[in-house]
């Protein structure tokens, strides 16, 4: 067991305007581009305190059926006023540095991204990448649009995440979730 178990984490200032999202999310999304046929899927994502100057970040999604799909991870940081920043790793094969503007308000927030993309050599080539985040209350839209498969900056997802109760609570998933 950890020694900090049951601690309240340390609460860094500079999250201030992003505390709202800290927490688990979940709900539906639709994903479309023009090399592939349109899809639904289900979203969940995960911001933690880390007692440092970044919160920790783990999104994941599956399909109707339960079959798993994407996930990345990585950190959140706010190095200044207005500004925000995403570190993101993905198992196919990218990397994201991903830096915009965070304009808070009284419900939440809104933060615009654009990244630089680094590729493995195996991966399929994303040129860069462009995400929205709009916090309103316990609702959270997320959009995310790239560059790929020889396309220019194209709208791909869109998905709207509502905040999950507590782990322990009795409604600890949503129907349609992973088992």
């Amino acid at each position: 067991m950890s020694p900090h178990a049951g601690l309240d984490p340390v609460r860094d200032p500079v999250h201030d305007p992003v505390r709202g999202l800290i927490g688990t999310w979940r709900g539906p999304g639709r994903g479309e581009y023009p090399t592939i046929e349109s899809f639904e899927y289900t979203e969940e994502l995960t911001v933690t305190e880390t007692g440092k100057p970044f919160l920790a970040y783990a999104q994941r999604t599956w399909s109707s059926a339960g079959r798993p799909m994407h996930v990345e991870t990585g950190y959140l940081r706010v190095p200044g006023d207005g500004t925000i920043e995403f570190i993101l790793a993905q198992p196919t094969g990218q990397t994201e540095l991903a830096e915009g503007t965070l304009t808070a308000g009284p419900e939440g927030f809104s933060a615009e991204l654009r990244s630089r993309v680094v590729n493995s050599a195996t991966a399929k080539p994303v040129a860069a990448t462009e995400r929205t985040l709009r916090l309103i209350g316990d609702e959270l839209t997320v959009t995310f649009a790239m560059a790929a498969a020889g396309q220019p900056m194209t709208h791909h997802l869109r998905s709207v995440l509502t905040r999950q109760p507590p782990v322990g609570s009795t409604q600890d998933s949503l129907p349609g979730g992973p088992a």
